[in-house]
């Protein structure tokens, strides 16, 4: 394991050297909330709840960002190295957990726990020792075959070690760590891992007995109820706080359920149900899930929950099926082109046979489930390992109108892929094929680590990523955008520069590539103008036309917002009819998000100088995002400029209920300041 933990830093440290990316820009570069200028609560309630990524704003993986930016600043180095260190973390606690589930293989009504002695160890009893009827715990109670599987307890360990290494040097868990947003991911998931650890050594616990009967501590609480409890704190705990970094981590309780339901059976030591466990799933499972679902439904039964996606419900779990299986061939057999960060090249699923690879991919996914029933019983570790992938797959690739296609999303999935394979290959030497199996894991676990290792090496620099990823992917939109973003900003606006004429190929052709946003054409807009160039027809028209035929998303928003900053700050010189053909196109659609809505605010007042639409805009900004401070704060002021005190005094009163905790206490006071001066 040190071993392995050394590697995974050499290969990863090139990449620490790189830039931001992507949706590290509106989660972190452009969110001063996560920037704050002391240590104080209102400043820490502010970062917590200030991350645009979700309603439930993820505020645990947003004070990690708070926490880098106090101690060293806006620098994506030391973020990265955070990201990997909590990556070496889970290395360990996947080694931990693998390693328990390796020594907890159940084949028989009676379960046989050579780890029953590690989890008193990591779990110490307050007893000086837990008795226990050895006959059934002896080598009778598992098939010859089983001993043969799991070995001595050092060859379990040498496995697990070798399920962790491999994890860690996964291609496809690279964005986890490199991509420094999705540190959301990774930290979710510490929590979920520790909490499966605590779930399976306090089952192993209840399993220790003495002839039915459990010793007992000074309390007359016996081992087997310490060992329910551990378990009920090892779900409830974990999952409550892992949400508050990713919602990923809910998934804990289903991931727990499927170890109980391949390992443990749902037994007690003696063979019989233990009701314990059945109804504690009730609860912290079925309940819930059941009461999410029915709260979820309805909206996503409802067409506009669709609106801003490419897809509906129908095509996107047709979609999810091909997605599904290309994850278990990107995961164990990655090429570079499969593992090319941006995915919106992908062609939807329309039909069964639209493409043919939906069907089969559907029958895939058949078949894998029954492989995993019959497994069951002869290799339940392989079996575990194929539910834990599936399951993974249940919260993001079905109902949920999220992108469809992330490669960070298996951050977790992967680990049930290792807990599958590596087990099956790190055989004793006794087994048949002992050496060909070694050949073959080996040749896995050098060509993951090569590939990371090229890929990590091209996170290192800006440019030779998004070149990197522009060859990987040629047909993606979001690809071409981001190389020809890429040498704008090489070019620091210079004509002369040569990158100025490198960026216009690729931006060119992300704007004619189909369903994509108006990114490039903002960007073409924004560099001519920026430099004093011409500004093509073309562009502007492709953008109206873009707006009028589907729903903004964020995207499109973020490019009418950097053109309204651009012109606002005197750095851009646009036609104003232009920017209000473009704005009238956007607000075309039905219900305009609130953001869109304070951005044509913005211009309004600030370009336009019409203050009549600004003061509208914003207003109606308001109404559709009550809960944003930041619109109706802005809104405020604009009432007070046009003397309207008594609205504003209104708006005021209503920006209370959301200073939780202090965080707006600053600007309500500069608000007061200004109502009161007039």
């Amino acid at each position: 394991m040190l071993a392995a933990l050394l590697l995974t830093t050499v290969i990863y440290w090139p990449g620490l050297a790189g830039s931001w990316l992507f949706d590290d820009y509106p989660n972190i570069v452009d969110n001063h909330g996560v920037q704050p200028s002391e240590m104080s609560i209102p400043a820490l309630v502010r970062a917590a709840l200030s991350s645009p990524a979700s309603d439930f704003k993820r505020p645990l993986a947003s004070l990690s960002f708070a926490a880098n930016y106090i101690a060293i600043g806006l620098d994506p180095h030391w973020m990265k190295l955070t990201n990997l260190s909590i990556h070496l973390l889970n290395g360990l606690l996947v080694f931990m957990l693998a390693r328990l589930l390796l020594r907890s293989i159940d084949r028989r009504k009676t379960p046989a726990f050579s780890g029953a002695a590690e989890a008193a160890t990591l779990f110490p009893a307050k007893t000086p020792s837990i008795t226990s009827n050895r006959s059934a715990f002896t080598a009778e109670a598992v098939p010859k075959a089983d001993l043969a599987a799991v070995g001595s307890s050092n060859h379990a360990g040498i496995v697990a070690a070798l399920i962790a290494t491999g994890w860690m040097l996964l291609p496809i868990n690279l964005t986890a760590v490199l991509y420094v947003v999705q540190r959301m991911e990774s930290m979710a998931n510490l929590f979920v891992l520790l909490g499966l650890i605590g779930y399976v050594a306090g089952r192993q616990r209840m399993l220790v007995t003495d002839t039915g009967t459990f010793s007992r501590d000074d309390n007359g609480c016996s081992a087997g109820t310490r060992g329910f409890i551990l378990c009920m704190l090892s779900i409830i705990i974990p999952t409550a706080v892992g949400v508050l970094a990713k919602e990923t981590a809910v998934m804990l309780p289903l991931y727990a359920l499927l170890v109980e339901w391949v390992l443990f059976h749902f037994c007690t030591a003696t063979g019989r149900r233990d009701w314990r466990i059945i109804a504690s799933f009730l609860l912290v499972l079925v309940l819930p899930t059941l009461i999410g679902i029915g709260w979820l439904l309805p909206n996503l039964l409802k067409p506009e929950a669709w609106a801003t996606r490419d897809f509906t419900l129908g095509t996107r779990l047709l979609s999810e099926t091909r997605i599904v299986v290309d994850y278990i061939r990107w995961t164990l057999l990655p090429t570079l082109d499969a593992l090319s960060f941006y995915h919106d090249d992908f062609r939807i699923s329309t039909g069964l046979l639209a493409p043919w690879t939906t069907l089969a991919s559907l029958v895939s996914l058949v078949a894998l489930v029954a492989l995993m029933l019959w497994l069951r019983a002869r290799k339940p570790l392989a079996a575990l390992g194929i539910a834990l992938f599936l399951g993974c797959q249940l919260l993001t690739g079905t109902i949920l109108p999220l992108e469809l296609i992330y490669e960070h999303r298996n951050y977790f999935a992967s680990f049930g892929l290792m807990l599958a394979v590596v087990p099956l290959l790190a055989v004793p030497r006794s087994f048949s094929f002992a050496r060909l199996r070694y050949t073959l894991l080996a040749g896995l676990l050098v060509s993951w680590a090569t590939l990371t290792a090229m890929t990590a090496y091209a996170w290192g620099e800006p440019l030779r990523l998004a070149q990197e990823l522009a060859a990987r992917a040629p047909q993606s939109p979001r690809a071409q955008y981001e190389l020809g973003r890429t040498y704008i900003i090489d070019s620091h606006y210079d004509p002369a520069s040569p990158f100025t004429k490198l960026a216009y190929a690729p931006l060119e052709k992300a704007a004619a590539l189909p369903n994509f946003s108006i990114l490039p054409e903002q960007a073409l807009i924004f560099m001519n103008a920026r430099m004093q160039l011409p500004l093509k027809d073309a562009w502007w028209d492709s953008i109206v036309t873009k707006l009028k035929t589907h729903t903004p998303g964020v995207q499109d928003e973020s490019a009418l917002a950097s053109l309204t900053q651009c012109t606002r700050d005197g750095q851009c010189v646009l036609p104003p009819e232009r920017m209000k053909q473009a704005f009238a196109a956007a607000l075309s659609q039905p219900a305009p998000t609130g953001r869109l809505l304070a951005i044509y605010g913005d211009y309004a007042w600030n370009v336009l100088g019409d203050h009549a639409l600004g003061v509208r805009m914003t207003a109606q900004a308001v109404d559709a995002s009550p809960n944003e401070p930041a619109y109706r704060i802005t809104l405020i002021r604009m009432l007070a400029v046009t003397g309207r005190h008594a609205e504003a005094d209104r708006q005021l009163q209503q920006l209370a209920p959301l200073n939780i905790g202090g965080r707006l206490d600053g600007e309500i006071a500069k608000l007061e300041v200004l109502l009161n001066s007039r």
